[in-house]
């Protein structure tokens, strides 16, 4: 069995994980009302997609 014969350094250990990181998601504004909202998905603030209602909004 394989067995490490040092204990990998923290810096070491790091260096190999930058790589890990985390992605802000992508945003895009609702043709209808304008707020943010996730591209190729239904605007939760008003219910549009593509230009359509799509979804039943309670206000």
């Amino acid at each position: 069995m394989a067995v490490p014969k040092r204990k990998t350094s923290k810096s070491r250990r790091d260096k190999r994980r930058t790589h890990y990181k985390a992605t802000m998601p992508a945003v895009a504004t609702c043709s209808n009302c304008g707020e943010p909202c996730r591209p190729h998905n239904i605007c939760s603030n008003c219910g549009h997609y593509n230009g359509k209602k799509v979804l039943a909004v309670k206000e």
